[in-house]
């Protein structure tokens, strides 16, 4: 099975959406930089300082982004390949929404439509360094 490990919401006001979630749910934010789009993490759960993913079993965290191509929230599931599994996709009735990016430090990633005009993202995460 191919484990949901991540999330994403787009905003129209970034700064907005990030002190609404922040404000309601607690969550922290860490800024990147533009080498990452300006894409903010959501800390939903407390990380490991080595490996950066939460420290708790069966938690994730996710993402803010500026409302592009994607207009709703986003599932990211990991998978081993990213290429093949867009492939997979094409295949059995989704498609590839824009291009297959290499996201510095993350891993290979992809926003494709499930058969039913759903965006998912799909990555194949780099192994942290021990």
């Amino acid at each position: 099975m191919n484990p949901v490990v991540h999330f994403e919401i787009p905003a129209d006001d970034v700064e907005r959406a990030k002190k609404f979630y922040a404000d309601n749910f607690g969550w922290g934010m860490e800024q990147m930089g533009s080498e990452y789009g300006n894409y903010i993490i959501c800390r939903t759960a407390e990380v490991d300082p080595k490996t950066r993913m939460p420290r708790e079993p069966g938690r994730i965290n996710g993402g803010l982004m500026k409302r592009g191509t994607v207009k709703t929230p986003v599932i990211v599931i990991a998978v081993e390949n990213t290429d093949a599994s867009v492939e997979k996709v094409k295949n059995s009735g989704g498609k590839l929404i824009g291009e297959i990016l290499d996201i510095p430090n993350v891993g290979r990633y992809a926003y494709v439509e499930d058969s039913e005009g759903n965006v998912i993202g799909i990555m194949q995460p780099m192994m942290p360094q021990m």
